[in-house]
């Protein structure tokens, strides 16, 4: 195991802790992905037996998938706000110091996040079966290692923002304007397959679109779809692309 890695699991246990610490922050966040499923969910069946251009697949198939990759945007979208806490007690200041390489001291973060996340991913669609979600077990491994990489990525530009903004006056505004269209652009509550055409080719350009199909496709099993391919390599290249700017920017603000 490399240096950097062994570092990295050190700041993972320490944030860990912090969070187990709270663990109703956990729950928290789970309620607004509950409330989608249990009084929005259910108006999609007959939405979805009578509404030609539906996607394959039953409505909970359709919709489960999409609150997973909701609940993995937002649920890391917002973590920024706590670095900015820990930077005005001093607490980062204390482990930019260490002989902690800067990757390990983001990474360990990223990977808390990124956990968290998981365990509030696996909670919600164990909620979905009793909802009627008839579950794919591969399919659903495939989306939670999606939420896993919307995870690094989300929660990796979060911290981004926050360390160059450095105030939650100008963070929240920033976040709040991004989510929207992230969120009407990717066909999460309802298919863009159902939008006008001009609607749907604009949704083409939101990465988080081809992840939100791709996580369709494996739910219902379709494992050999290419939009199923296409959800993986975009999930990746985010999460790839937002490290190295986080990784990047962490270390350029402790020059």
């Amino acid at each position: 195991m490399t240096r950097p890695i062994r570092e990295a699991l050190v700041v993972f246990g320490y944030q860990l802790r912090l969070i187990l610490r709270e663990p109703v922050w956990v729950v928290i966040g789970l309620i607004q992905p509950l409330i989608y499923l249990a009084l929005f969910g259910p108006l999609l069946e007959p939405i979805a037996k009578a509404t030609p251009g539906f996607p394959p697949g039953d409505a909970w198939q359709v919709f489960v998938p999409g609150l997973l990759i909701q609940l993995g945007i937002f649920g890391s979208m917002f973590v920024g706000f706590g670095l900015l806490g820990e930077m005005r007690a001093g607490v980062v200041e204390r482990m930019r110091v260490s002989p902690a390489s800067r990757f390990a001291l983001l990474f360990g973060r990223v990977m808390r996040d990124t956990l968290v996340l998981l365990v509030q991913a696996v909670v919600l669609t164990l909620v979905a079966l009793a909802f009627g979600l008839e579950l794919v077990p591969g399919g659903a491994l495939i989306t939670l290692g999606i939420v896993a990489l919307l995870g690094v990525a989300l929660s990796s530009l979060s911290y981004t923002a926050a360390l160059r903004l450095k105030s939650e006056d100008a963070l929240a505004p920033l976040l709040n304007m991004v989510s929207v269209p992230v969120l009407l652009l990717s066909g999460i509550l309802l298919p863009m397959t159902l939008a006008p055409h001009w609607l749907y080719s604009l949704s083409r350009a939101n990465p988080f679109s081809h992840v939100v199909e791709g996580a369709r496709a494996a739910f219902r099993g379709d494992f050999g779809a290419t939009s199923l391919a296409a959800g993986l390599v975009a999930a990746a290249f985010l999460a790839a692309v937002s490290l190295w700017l986080a990784t990047r920017t962490f270390a350029r603000e402790s020059a």
